[in-house]
């Protein structure tokens, strides 16, 4: 009996400290990542329009992530971005509905409201100290990525 609780005493502070640390490793903010527009074709397939840019800046808001009234604030960006690069106002009617219904800060993906933080942090403002810390991470990505290009675009565009 004595060998059992100091067994289960040990793995109790090792399921704690490993608790612990995890946690404690995504309190700050992960360098910006950004993969385009997602799900979503980044350029046209038939023609040479190209709204990867709108992309990127939204991908901006959502790494950063915050309020539910910010996020519809970025989605509704995206959607003036898209349809005033390509003209196309039904494109831009269709990205934002795909990014309200599968941009939540409740999915377990690489592309949720809130990316760049810790996966649960849901809609919440970001403290003054966060809001420097995200500001100083997206300023280095700006600064070695100063046109804002998405992964894999052709040479002759950004």
């Amino acid at each position: 009996m004595r060998i059992t609780m100091r067994l289960f005493f040990r793995l109790l502070v090792l399921l704690v400290s490993v608790t612990l640390i995890s946690c404690s490793s995504r309190l700050s903010i992960e360098p910006f990542t950004t993969d385009g527009c997602s799900l979503f074709p980044d350029r046209s397939l038939i023609n040479t329009q190209d709204w990867c840019t709108c992309c990127v800046t939204h991908d901006f808001a959502y790494w950063r992530g915050g309020t539910a009234a910010q996020r519809l604030n970025a989605d509704h960006a995206l959607q003036a971005c898209v349809a005033k690069t390509t003209g196309n106002k039904g494109l831009a009617e269709l990205m934002f509905a795909g990014v309200r219904a599968g941009g939540g800060p409740h999915y377990f993906t690489t592309y949720r409201w809130g990316y760049g933080w810790a996966y649960g942090r849901d809609y919440k403002p970001l403290t003054a100290e966060e809001t420097a810390a995200a500001d100083e991470q997206e300023r280095l990505y700006r600064a070695a990525h100063p046109v804002l290009a998405c992964p894999g675009a052709p040479a002759n565009q950004p």
